[in-house]
């Protein structure tokens, strides 16, 4: 067991906060004020996690806090010698099935060959011949009939069930793959952009045995990633500061892809320590 000393671990607590106010803050005042952000706000409402959440700093398993008493911290903490610690054995007597889980999708998504020719045409896909705009409030950068043709003549490489389930019904059978659920792990692959920003949805699934520190890692990247997918959909947010990625031309998809593999590269540590914890 890590002891960390009292003075060491509130600094941590309050560098966490610092961190994560600068993501929550600006969520909470547009929530109270009626706004939507199609890019920011997504994080806080597609994912189960919310800004509490967010903002408690945690120090994950096999960490003592100097001076602190479970009973401040919560049930899932035990008071040892020096402090209080998480009781790892409780919490994966009640979440050893889900972490099990999740660490088997991490090692297999880590040892596939990552895909880069997917070029965000996922998005595409949730609005190809429906006049049901999932991001109503924004416009459309091509007409319906240029992104319909755009789909028919290109097809889609969807990999990950997540997009896939939003497809719109007649841009399904384009979809070279068919994903559900119970395949996920047979399919998903380290080049996607939504098995990356989904790294922040496991981390906070393994929460509390898991830091903080690597939850709001995992949150940052998957901000980053969530910009590129809206800027490479069929929605026009320059208005937002989000210059679109033209994945229609040549020069897009490569732009695309490019930023794809950066974002892939990213990943690789954070989904190896979430897999470590589960191991």
């Amino acid at each position: 067991m890590e002891v960390l000393e009292h003075e060491v671990w509130r600094a941590r607590e309050r560098a966490h906060a610092a961190r994560v106010e600068a993501w929550t803050g600006p969520y909470l005042r547009r929530r109270e004020r009626g706004e939507k952000h199609p890019v920011e706000d997504f994080l806080f409402t597609y994912y189960s996690h919310g800004p509490s959440k967010l903002r408690r700093w945690q120090p994950g398993a096999g960490v003592v806090l100097e001076g602190a008493r479970a009973a401040d911290l919560g049930p899932a903490y035990r008071d040892v010698p020096d402090g209080a610690a998480l009781d790892t054995d409780a919490v994966l007597a009640r979440r050893g099935g889900s972490v099990a889980w999740i660490g088997r999708l991490l090692t297999a998504t880590a040892a596939r060959t990552p895909h880069f020719g997917c070029f965000g045409l996922h998005e595409w896909a949730m609005v190809y011949r429906s006049d049901d705009i999932r991001h109503e409030a924004w416009p459309l950068r091509l007409p319906g009939a240029d992104i319909a043709a755009l789909l028919d003549e290109r097809g889609v490489r969807c990999s990950h069930f997540d997009a896939f389930r939003f497809f719109t019904p007649a841009a399904r059978p384009l979809n070279a793959l068919q994903p559900t659920r119970e395949t996920q792990p047979e399919l998903e692959q380290p080049g996607c952009l939504h098995a990356t920003m989904d790294l922040y949805k496991w981390a906070y699934k393994l929460s509390p045995l898991v830091s903080s520190d690597v939850v709001a890692d995992c949150f940052a990247l998957a901000r980053d990633v969530r910009a590129v997918d809206m800027r490479a959909s069929p929605y026009d947010l320059a208005a937002l500061g989000y210059p679109p990625i033209r994945i229609e031309t040549p020069q897009g998809r490569a732009e695309y892809a490019a930023l794809q593999r950066g974002f892939a590269g990213r990943a690789v540590p954070l989904r190896r320590v979430l897999a470590d914890a589960c191991a």
